[in-house]
């Protein structure tokens, strides 16, 4: 499906922007066809790999074909907006207006300008995010209490060792009482990622890791994963909760199995099954990677979702696609009924399609505070 996406743009590229570039064939062609390899990068991982979720290339090569891919979108946007206005304008002219090759020029430089940032700002580690969610009822002994969400993590050969030790590093420096991730931690086997994900065992925190997994899991052996993880000091919540003690007052971390997992024979999210037994007058705070379900899970007395999945839609604009999905939420802060749901834009995003254009991404920590 992928390929067939971006082959889209790149016949638009090849047709209405290279096909006019007064250049000799040769070099058309060639970079016709260099592109046409880009677009199709998730076959070449699927023929590589076994899958479109796994490139094993070398990481500058990812890196590269991440910015022609997003060349050949940010282009193909451009080239259809010109033609938009060359077919208005046509009637004024009596014909459809010669365009200067200066404007293609300028329209190539920005398109790979653009895409060049915003893989920049994709694979960067991200800076802190701090945000307050004030809950009602928090126990007084929560007040302040801190921490770390991380999700979407990706591990793979873009979001590699070396990227996944200074994440630690960073989120270890913050000294959060608990740290949460909220699913999608890998992209690959085992084998092929254990080298990279080794760092994630020396997360630290008063309280602990605590872990879900998202729908990156399932494609790559859920059982297998959930069990390294928990080989990495990690607390794994799959539809069961955990309960934090402070001064003989409660708070309630409870996680769920991600959507997906129905369509892959495995249990699916089951937030009254994660919150049985809970103490009555604990506040809730639910991980849960999609934030799809997030008006069912407040009727069912949940406090706080904090959510990942989305990446934050990304790339302004495309962010109201990706909410379309997702029933509305993307990015933020939400109230459902009596719930807060907060989507994290992610502290990575899936190395198949690397771009940030306008939301970026985060390393966030959450303080908590009691409310009326």
């Amino acid at each position: 499906m992928f390929h067939l996406i971006f082959g889209i743009p790149w016949l638009v590229v090849v047709a209405r922007f290279i096909q006019p570039l007064p250049w000799v064939w040769s070099v058309k062609i060639a970079l016709g066809l260099i592109l046409l390899v880009a677009s199709q990068y998730h076959l070449i991982n699927r023929l590589s790999s076994g899958s479109v979720f796994s490139p094993e290339f070398p990481r500058p090569l990812i890196i590269a074909i991440n910015v022609l891919m997003g060349a050949i979108l940010l282009l193909a946007m451009f080239q259809i907006a010109l033609d938009v206005v060359s077919i208005v304008i046509t009637p004024f002219k009596g014909r459809f207006p010669a365009v200067p090759v200066g404007i293609r020029y300028a329209m190539g430089i920005a398109a790979f300008g653009l895409a060049a940032f915003g893989v920049s700002q994709a694979i960067r580690v991200p800076p802190l995010k701090d945000i307050e969610i004030t809950i009602p009822g928090l126990p007084a002994a929560f007040e302040g209490y801190q921490m770390v969400q991380l999700t979407d993590l990706h591990i793979s050969r873009l979001f590699d060792s070396e990227w996944a030790k200074e994440v630690v590093a960073r989120t270890n420096a913050l000294n959060a009482d608990l740290i949460v991730i909220t699913g999608d931690l890998i992209d690959g086997n085992i084998e092929s990622r254990k080298q990279d994900i080794a760092p994630l065992a020396d997360l630290k925190a008063r309280d602990g890791v605590y872990t879900i997994p998202g729908n990156h899991e399932y494609f790559f052996g859920y059982e297998e994963w959930m069990a390294y993880y928990r080989g990495l000091n990690m607390m794994t919540l799959a539809n069961n909760h955990a309960v934090i003690e402070r001064n003989g007052e409660s708070l309630v971390i409870a996680g769920v199995t991600d959507l997906s997992s129905s369509r892959t024979g495995f249990p699916p999210p089951d937030v009254a099954a994660a919150i049985k037994g809970a103490p009555e007058a604990a506040p809730i705070i639910l991980l849960d990677h999609q934030p799809m379900e997030a008006a069912r899970n407040a009727q069912l007395g949940v406090a706080v979702q904090l959510s990942g999945h989305t990446h934050g839609g990304m790339v302004l604009g495309l962010d109201r696609l990706v909410a379309r999905a997702n029933k509305g939420f993307v990015s933020g802060f939400y109230q459902v009924g009596g719930m807060q749901l907060y989507v994290n834009n992610g502290t990575a995003l899936w190395p198949g399609f690397a771009l940030r254009l306008g939301i970026p991404s985060e390393l966030t920590r959450i303080t908590l505070r009691r409310g009326s």
